[in-house]
């Protein structure tokens, strides 16, 4: 007898069970193949959603340091008498 399901796609349409599954089938299919044999991209997209939240706020920080990185270089590129240049990195010899 035909039974009532619930089921979840991923972009290739394949089906699971679960949202977190057909999720992590996408996050899988966008690392590709890591590591040698047996991938470890399922592995890796597994902690990815795990750690979501951590990611997203290491990914708002980056974003806000890229940020304030170009509006340093846009004035590092002015080319007014007042302004003076950053010392740049010693390399120690």
């Amino acid at each position: 007898m035909a039974r009532k399901g619930i089921g979840f796609f991923d972009s290739k349409g394949h089906f699971f069970k679960s949202p977190e599954d057909a999720t992590v089938s996408d996050i899988a299919a966008l690392l590709g193949k890591v590591g040698e044999g047996e991938s470890l991209a399922p592995g890796i997209a597994h902690i990815l959603l795990r750690r979501r939240d951590e990611l997203e706020k290491l990914f708002a920080e980056h974003d806000q340091m890229m940020s304030d990185y170009a509006a340093i270089i846009e004035k590092s590129v002015d080319t007014s008498p007042n302004v003076e240049k950053l010392p740049g990195k010693r390399v120690a010899a």
